[in-house]
């Protein structure tokens, strides 16, 4: 027969082991943490993009963004020619028009980066630029107008660069010469 005493030193003893026993199925069945990289490859990324074209000018511009984010900016100055007054009823001049109904030359840049692993971006860039021809005389309504049309470029190039601010060096089609640089802040 077993005494009261002998059922708890009983009960003491199971407890003990039943608790050591979960304590060391729980330890196995969690797997450790694994450290993939030193760098955080989604931190912000200073870029400078610089443009020498005979066709849309000489600009330049530094942004920064994220591992994986577009960003979107646009240059405007003054066509070669000078700038000049466009009718509210000319067809399609959006595109070579300020908001005060003056012709512009602009690029619009398009800038995609993502980070690999290694440090080095992976960059799309789409470049798109407009600029006014000579004014030629349309018929709208059956009135006669004297209208720019767009004289477009557009072109998407995709390269791999380092981000330790060496600079990269892409000539477009027209003849336009890109140097980007990019740099982790």
């Amino acid at each position: 027969m077993i005494d009261r005493l002998d059922f708890v030193r009983f009960h003491r003893v199971a407890s003990v082991a039943l608790a050591l026993g979960f304590l060391a199925s729980s330890a196995h069945a969690t797997p450790g943490i694994k450290v993939m990289s030193e760098v955080a490859n989604d931190g912000p990324i200073k870029y400078t993009v610089k443009m020498v074209s005979k066709a849309w000018g000489n600009e330049q511009e530094t942004r920064t963004i994220r591992s994986g984010q577009t960003d979107d900016f646009t240059w405007q100055s003054k066509p070669a020619g000078g700038a000049q007054n466009v009718p509210d009823t000319c067809p399609d001049v959006g595109s070579i028009r300020n908001a005060i109904g003056v012709t512009v030359r602009q690029v619009k840049i398009r800038f995609s980066a993502v980070i690999a692993s290694n440090g080095d971006a992976d960059v799309q860039l789409n470049f798109q630029g407009h600029a006014p021809r000579a004014a030629t005389t349309v018929t709208v309504a059956g009135k006669k107008l004297q209208c720019p049309t767009d004289n477009s470029f557009s072109q998407m190039v995709h390269f791999t660069m380092p981000t330790g601010g060496a600079e990269k060096s892409l000539t477009l089609s027209d003849g336009t010469r890109l140097t980007v640089s990019a740099s982790r802040k």
